[in-house]
Parts: C-alpha cells; sequence; structure tokens
C-alpha cells in the first residue's frame, strides 16, 4: 500500500496521467497557470491532456466564453466548466465513448505587485466517473495567503492537481476527500471558504455536512448556505449588502428567536440608507454550539439549519466564538455598508466582560474596536430577571463603573441601542427548557415554537421527538 501522505504533487501527477482512461483539459484564468503545468513535468500526459489553454488577456477571455461585468467569480468559472466540457465532447465523440472526460478550469486573482489586494478565486472540476455517464462538478472558492505572487501561483498548482486526483481516487469518502484536497496546504497557505458537490455520483450528499467538516477541520473559519441548502461563498453572497447578523445555539428555534429577529430587522430598516432590498439576515451557529459531550453531531447541525432553512433565512457556521472575531469578518466583507448585530442582554454582559479579552494586548478596547467600529451597530434585546422576573434591558444594564463611560460613547455614537419593540409575554421561553419538554413527551413545547417549526420538528422526528404509536 502506498502512503499518500508522502505522495508528491508531481507523482500524484503521474499517477492520473497513466490512468489511460482518464482524459480532459484545462482553462485557466488569471493568476491560475499552473495546475496543468504539473501535469506536463510529471510525464506521460500526452494520453491525459487534450488542451490546455489561459485567456490571460480580458478581450480573448471574452470572445471565448462571453462578455463579463467580473472575472474572478462563480459565475464565469461555470461558464468556462460548461464550454470546455462541451467543446470536448464536439471535437472527440469518439474519445468521448472510450474515456471518462473531465475539464478542469479556474479564474484567480492573485497578489498584485504593491500587495493591496487579497489573492482568492475559483476553482472547479467536472468529471465523469463512469463511462457515457453525466459529468459531476465539485466547486471551489480559495482564499491565498502567501506574501508573494509565485508562492500563491505554486499554492494553486498544489491544489489543482489535489482536487483532480480527490475527484477521481477519493469520490466515495469524502473525509479522505478534504484531506487530499489540502494535502500539503497548510492553513496558513490556503483556505478554502466555499466547497460544492454536484452530479450523479454526488446525489446523496449533504453540502451542509461539508460545509460544517470545512469550519471543523479548520480549512476555513467561516461558512454559509441558503434556504435551499446550497452552499455559498461568504464574500459573495454577502457583496454590497446590509447584513444583519443574530448568533445563537437555535435548538430548537422558538418564538422568541423570531421575535428578536422580526423586530430587530424593522428598527435595523429605520438606520439611514437601509432598505428591504438590500438586507441580508443571517443565523449564526458557532463551532462551540454545535458540540456536545466533546463532539460535534453532524445530525444535530443538520436538524438545526433544517428548521432555520425551513423559516427562510441564510445560515452561517464559524468558528468565531467571541463577537468581535465574527462580527470583524463580516464587516470587512460588508465594507461601506452597515452591519446590525442583535444581542440578548445577557449577551451584552458578556461581551462587558473585561476578561473575555485577555488574549489580546489592548484587551477590551481593542475587541471592541475591531468588532464594533465603523459602521456596525448592536440592538439588545431584554429579558426577565432571573430572580426578580423584572424587565432587564439597556436602560437598567448593569456595567462595570470603569465601562460606563465606554456604553456611553457607544450610545452618543450610534453604536447600540436597545430593542423599540418586543413582545414581553415571550421572554419567558427558554430554548433548553424546549427541548427538555420535547424529551419529556410533553405537548406544550408547541406553545413556545413557531408552527413551522412545530411541522418541522414532528415530520423529521427533530431533537428526539418520538411520533407517537396509536395502538390499534
Amino acid at each position: 500500500m502506498i502512503d499518500e501522505r508522502r505522495l508528491t504533487t508531481e507523482e500524484k501527477a503521474l499517477k492520473i496521467n497513466l490512468t489511460s482512461d482518464v482524459y480532459g483539459c484545462f482553462a485557466e484564468i488569471g493568476a491560475g497557470q499552473e495546475v496543468a503545468a504539473n501535469f506536463f513535468k510529471a510525464g506521460g500526459s500526452s494520453g491525459t491532456i487534450a488542451h490546455s489553454q489561459s485567456a490571460y488577456d480580458m478581450k480573448v477571455s471574452d470572445s471565448m466564453y462571453g462578455e463579463a461585468s467580473r472575472y474572478v467569480c462563480e459565475e464565469r468559472l461555470m461558464t468556462m466548466l460548461t464550454t470546455e466540457y462541451a467543446a470536448l465532447i464536439e471535437r472527440l465523440p469518439k474519445k468521448y465513448t472510450e474515456s471518462r472526460f473531465f475539464s478542469f478550469c479556474n479564474t484567480v486573482e492573485s497578489l498584485n505587485y504593491h500587495k493591496t489586494n487579497q489573492g482568492q478565486g475559483w476553482v472547479g472540476m467536472r468529471f465523469q466517473l463512469s463511462l457515457n455517464e453525466p459529468p459531476n462538478d465539485v466547486i471551489i472558492h480559495i482564499k491565498m495567503h502567501d506574501n508573494s505572487n509565485r508562492a500563491q501561483q505554486d499554492a494553486i498548482g498544489i491544489l489543482g492537481v489535489n482536487l483532480i486526483y480527490a475527484c477521481y481516487f477519493h469520490n466515495h469518502d469524502l473525509e479522505e476527500f478534504l484531506s487530499t484536497l489540502v494535502h500539503r496546504l497548510p492553513r496558513d497557505r490556503m483556505e478554502i471558504d466555499m466547497l460544492r458537490f454536484s452530479g450523479p455520483s454526488f446525489a446523496d450528499v449533504d453540502n451542509r455536512i461539508i460545509a460544517l467538516n470545512l469550519v471543523k477541520r479548520g480549512i476555513t473559519d467561516a461558512t454559509m448556505f441558503d434556504l435551499s441548502g446550497s452552499v455559498l461563498q461568504p464574500a459573495t453572497a454577502l457583496y454590497k449588502k446590509n447584513i444583519l447578523l443574530m448568533r445563537g445555539r437555535f435548538r430548537p428555534v422558538t418564538k422568541v428567536h423570531i421575535d428578536m429577529i422580526e423586530k430587530g430587522k424593522r428598527q435595523f430598516l429605520e438606520e439611514e440608507g437601509i432598505k428591504e432590498e438590500n438586507v441580508r439576515v443571517i443565523f449564526e451557529l458557532t463551532l462551540k454550539d454545535l458540540t456536545a459531550d466533546g463532539r460535534i453531531s453532524d445530525k444535530d447541525f443538520v436538524d438545526r439549519a433544517e428548521l432555520l432553512s425551513t423559516l427562510g433565512y441564510t445560515v452561517m457556521i464559524s468558528n468565531y466564538l467571541k463577537h468581535y472575531k465574527m462580527v470583524d469578518y463580516l464587516s470587512t466583507i460588508a465594507r461601506g455598508h452597515m452591519m446590525g448585530v442583535i444581542v440578548g442582554i445577557y449577551n451584552l454582559q458578556t461581551i462587558f466582560d473585561e476578561k473575555y479579552y485577555d488574549n489580546l494586548p489592548g484587551g477590551l478596547l481593542e475587541a471592541f474596536g475591531r468588532g464594533f467600529g465603523h459602521d456596525v451597530k448592536m440592538f439588545v434585546y431584554p429579558a426577565n430577571e432571573v430572580e426578580t422576573g423584572e424587565l432587564y434591558c439597556l436602560e437598567n444594564f448593569d456595567v462595570p463603573k470603569n465601562l460606563i463611560g465606554l456604553l456611553q460613547y457607544m450610545k452618543d455614537n450610534n453604536k447600540i441601542a436597545e430593542f423599540n419593540e418586543f413582545d414581553r409575554g415571550l421572554l419567558g421561553i427558554m430554548s433548553d427548557d424546549v427541548l427538555s419538554k420535547i424529551n419529556a413527551e410533553a405537548s406544550s413545547w408547541e406553545d413556545d415554537v413557531p408552527f413551522e417549526v412545530v411541522k418541522a420538528i414532528k415530520f423529521y422526528e427533530l431533537f428526539g421527538y418520538k411520533k407517537k404509536v396509536i395502538a390499534q
């Protein structure tokens, strides 16, 4: 047995070249011109590569794939994959009956001369696993962190070989697929923040689980998907959008969560320049909140994602335990647009806890500067006092004396506000209590969650719910 952990990029390329029924083409735009070169250098490529091309000039690219407003984007990649795969079949109809065809494409922006940009790009593979069957797609978005153009190009070359190798030799084991994909590419060189499978060979693959595993394995810190379960690349999905973020466990989603997001959105829309059509609402689950007994449960994650999707919301999963890191990440994407963050009053206590920021040289002030800087505003939802049952809100928020000035600064500069409206009757609902009621088979839990969620929990038997069997 070959220890694949020791295989070089050249050895993987050679193995693919020597697989007699694998045959395809390469099309690489921009900086991604290193993948095909690895196959040529490995030897034996004449039986594998039909052609390789690089439309570096935008006008040439337009003549091949049509005019575009953006060149480094998923839409351009999909056009390339479709065009190249179809051309291969049209040019070589007899070869098509004898070989498993593929088209490998990428469109990549590497570090510029002045190092003022983020190297990033889209990489895709359209390929057959069996003769005469419809092809499959694997689509990836990458962010590159090497500090030189040459190093980034080398990294793309490694990634491309890894991807083709994984598609043909590890397509039935997604854990091994991921390991192969990032082989010899540590996170400080390259980040993969979106990975999507489609096609007949991957009909049973849940791309949300793939997204979870990207974060779980540290391949990226955040990824997201929409209400249909389609995986999204965060920067693309949130491009020129105002973001309204709500973080939580959502185990399960309750009526108080819905009140928070609906009333919070209404208040967010009152901010200057915010319009309904330009707002993206995100429910975010942190990896910590998916952990039970030290392990991350894929099923529990999908259960929660299913419920949020039922309600029509975009779901994000992240490694960002601390609020300022999550907000810092999203505000970078939303640069030039506003970001709203919905927090409960007890979450605000954690945010104002100085011990929370011992890891930062600048402590709490550094965290607030990074997380609640330009165009970020917190909306604080109240709660009932645990002991007295009285309303606990921003007006009577218990902040340490040395931080009263900071809180006042945030109020004066429109960085924090309490909810104008909320349903006082919902404040007693707690997700943990709802979960306990479900497990205890007490029907009263149905009063605490939205009707759509009740139906979903019962239909899919989520969170331990068991359908009652009526004796005949």
